[in-house]
C-alpha cells in the first residue's frame, strides 16, 4: 500500500516536472510582416544602400531562404500566413473591400469558419496571442484580430497611414475597442512603424507578467505607400540613389551572386519595356525620381529601426534565445503608378499630406534579379526574403546560413504549432476546418530536407503560376502559360514550354484541379476573371 502510494506520488512528480520543461521549452513566437517590400531592398538580400543593420544581423544570426514564397498581394498572403491554407480557401482570393456571395466563396473578401488563425491554435495552448499593425483580412466585414484568436491588438480597419493626423489612423482599434490617434494611452507625435513595435513589447511584457509564452504578430504597413517618414532619415539617402536603376541594379545582382544567393547561372531579367533608361531622363526627372527613392529607403530603415527595438528589448527581457523570430514580405515591389510612380513635390515629401509611390522604375530596382512585382505571380511578385533566428533552437553552426530549399507562407503554420506543442483541429467552434497545406520548416533548421509533394500553386487577379521541385509554368492574366525551369532560370528568362511539352502539360493538369479543390473557381461575379484581370495594368497603371 505504502509502496503504491509512493509510486503514484513519484510519478507524480514526474508528469508535474515534464509538463514544467515542456511549458519552459515552449518557444516565444515573434511573427514579422514588412508590407510592399521588395526581395533586394535587405542588405542580407543585396541591398547596396539601404540601412537594413537589425534584419542583417538576425540574418547573420539565423538562417534566410532564398526561394520562399508570399501570396503575391497583401490580404491573399495574410489570409495564407494565419490558416496555413490557400488564400481562396480561407475565403481572402482577392482584397477585402472586395466581396463576393456564396456563389463564389474564395473571394468573400474575409476569414471564413472553415479555417482557424494561428492565434486561434497557439491562444488554446497556453500562449498569450497578440496582434500589432495592419490587420487586412476583413475588418471591413467584421472579422478582427479579436474576434480571431488574438487576445491583445492593436490594429485599425484603414491600415495605410504612419502619422496620427492621418484620417486613417482614426480607425484605430485598441483591444477591440476604438481609441483616438491622440489618445493618452499612445505616445506623443507617434510614427506608425514605431508605434506598433513600442505596442508588441507592451503584449510581450504581459505575457511575461503572466509566465506564460507569447505569440506576437507584428505587421508593419511600412514601405506601402504613401511613402511617409521622418525628414531626418529621408535626408540620410540625399544623394545615395543618384546613379539610377539601371546601374544600381547591376551592382545589386553582382552583390547577390558573390553572396552565394542566387545562382551566377542565372540572367539579370530584363527591364519592363516601359521602364525608360536612366541616362535619358532629363535632370528634372532624374530628380523627381532621386527623391521619391530617398523616402522609399526611409521608411525602409525606420521599419529596420522597429525591427531592433524589437529583438533588443527581447534581449533585454531575457528571452531572446528562447524566441522564434520570423521575417517576412507580402509580396515583391509595388508597381502602381506606373515607371514614374506618383510624387508630390519636395514640400509635401514624407508628411502626413503626401501621397508618394514608389513606382515601376524603382520596383523594378528592388526586385532584382527578377521580372515583374505585387499582382503578378512571376517571381518579382511572389518571392519574399524569410529570415528565421531563433538562437536555442536553430544550431549556431547555421547561423548565416543560406537555405536554398524552397518555402512558402503556407509553413509558417504548421511550423509553429509544433514547436508550441499545439493541436490542429479538425473542428473549431462548431465548423469543420480544413488541413493545413503547407509543411513544417523544422526540419530545415536541423540541417535536413523537408519532403514536399504537393506543387505549390497561385491565382491573384487572373494571373497564375504553379512550382513543382525545379518547373514552374506562370500565365499573366490568363494569357497562355511558359514554362521554367527555376533550378536553372530562375529569372524566368527562357520558355521552355515547347521543348518539354510532357512536363509542361502535366503542370496544367495541376493548376486545373488544385483551381476547382481550392475555390480559385467558379470566378467572382458575372463577368469571368480573365476580362477582369485585362484590366490590371491600366487599373492600377502599371505599363
Amino acid at each position: 500500500m505504502k509502496h503504491n502510494v509512493l509510486s503514484n506520488l513519484v510519478l507524480g512528480m514526474i508528469i508535474s516536472i515534464n509538463l514544467t520543461a515542456q511549458t519552459v521549452d515552449r518557444p516565444n513566437i515573434v511573427l514579422i510582416l514588412a508590407d510592399d517590400m521588395g526581395f533586394s531592398d535587405l542588405g542580407s538580400y543585396g541591398g547596396t544602400i539601404i540601412e537594413t543593420p537589425n534584419l542583417d544581423k538576425l540574418a547573420d544570426d539565423g538562417i534566410r531562404f532564398s526561394q520562399f514564397y508570399n501570396m503575391a498581394r497583401c490580404c491573399p498572403t495574410r489570409a495564407s500566413l494565419l490558416t496555413g491554407l490557400y488564400p481562396h480557401q480561407t475565403g481572402v482570393g482577392f482584397m477585402e473591400a472586395k466581396t463576393h456571395g456564396e456563389e463564389a466563396p474564395g473571394y468573400l473578401g474575409h476569414l471564413n469558419t472553415k479555417c482557424v488563425t494561428l492565434a486561434e491554435v497557439i491562444g488554446e495552448s497556453g500562449y498569450l496571442t497578440s496582434h500589432s499593425g495592419k490587420w487586412h483580412v476583413g475588418a471591413r466585414h467584421g472579422v478582427n484580430p479579436w474576434n480571431r484568436g488574438f487576445m491583445r491588438s492593436l490594429s485599425s480597419i484603414k491600415p495605410a497611414f504612419y502619422y496620427a493626423e492621418s484620417e486613417h489612423a482614426k480607425t484605430l482599434h485598441y483591444n477591440g475597442k476604438p481609441i483616438s490617434p491622440f489618445s493618452d494611452e499612445l505616445p506623443k507625435n507617434w510614427y506608425a512603424t514605431d508605434l506598433y513595435a513600442e505596442f508588441g513589447l507592451r503584449f510581450i511584457d504581459e505575457a511575461l507578467n503572466k509566465d506564460k509564452p507569447f505569440f506576437l504578430y507584428l505587421a508593419f504597413n511600412a514601405p506601402h505607400f504613401p511613402l511617409q517618414a521622418p525628414k531626418e532619415t529621408i535626408k540620410k539617402y540625399k544623394g545615395k540613389f543618384s546613379e539610377g536603376w539601371d546601374e544600381l541594379r547591376k551592382d545589386v545582382y553582382n552583390k547577390q551572386i558573390k553572396s552565394g544567393l542566387i545562382n551566377e547561372k542565372w540572367e539579370l531579367s530584363e527591364k519592363h519595356p516601359d521602364v525608360p533608361d536612366w541616362n535619358n531622363l532629363s535632370s528634372e526627372h532624374t530628380k523627381r525620381m532621386e527623391h521619391i527613392q530617398e523616402i522609399y529607403a526611409a521608411c525602409v530603415e525606420r521599419m529596420d529601426k522597429a525591427v531592433g527595438t524589437v529583438v533588443n528589448g527581447l534581449k533585454e527581457r531575457g528571452v531572446l534565445k528562447n524566441t522564434i523570430i520570423v521575417f517576412l514580405s507580402d509580396n515583391g515591389a509595388c508597381a502602381e503608378q506606373g515607371p514614374y510612380g506618383r510624387y508630390d513635390g519636395i514640400e509635401k515629401s514624407g508628411t502626413v499630406d503626401s501621397n508618394i509611390f514608389q513606382g515601376q522604375s524603382w520596383a523594378t530596382f528592388s526586385n532584382t534579379p527578377f521580372r515583374r512585382y505585387k499582382h503578378f505571380t512571376t517571381e518579382g511578385g511572389i518571392s519574399t526574403p524569410c529570415i528565421i533566428s531563433w538562437p536555442d533552437g536553430i544550431s549556431a553552426k547555421r547561423n548565416g546560413f543560406i537555405e536554398h530549399s524552397y518555402g512558402t507562407i503556407m509553413d509558417i503554420m504548421p511550423t509553429f504549432i509544433e514547436i508550441a506543442k499545439a493541436s490542429y483541429p479538425n473542428e473549431y467552434k462548431g465548423h469543420s476546418i480544413l488541413p493545413m497545406e503547407g509543411e513544417s520548416l523544422l526540419p530545415i533548421f536541423k540541417g535536413k530536407k523537408i519532403k514536399r509533394d504537393a506543387p505549390i500553386c497561385w491565382e491573384h487577379e487572373g494571373n497564375r503560376a504553379v512550382r513543382n521541385g525545379q518547373w514552374k509554368i506562370v500565365s499573366f492574366n490568363h494569357e497562355p502559360w511558359q514554362l521554367f525551369n527555376i533550378k536553372k532560370d530562375r529569372t524566368e528568362t527562357f520558355d521552355l514550354s515547347r521543348k518539354h511539352p510532357i512536363v509542361f502539360n502535366k503542370l496544367k493538369k495541376e493548376w486545373e484541379n488544385w483551381a476547382k479543390r481550392c475555390n480559385v473557381k467558379p470566378w467572382p461575379g458575372k463577368k469571368n476573371s480573365a476580362g477582369q484581370s485585362k484590366s490590371i495594368e491600366k487599373k492600377y497603371q502599371i505599363r
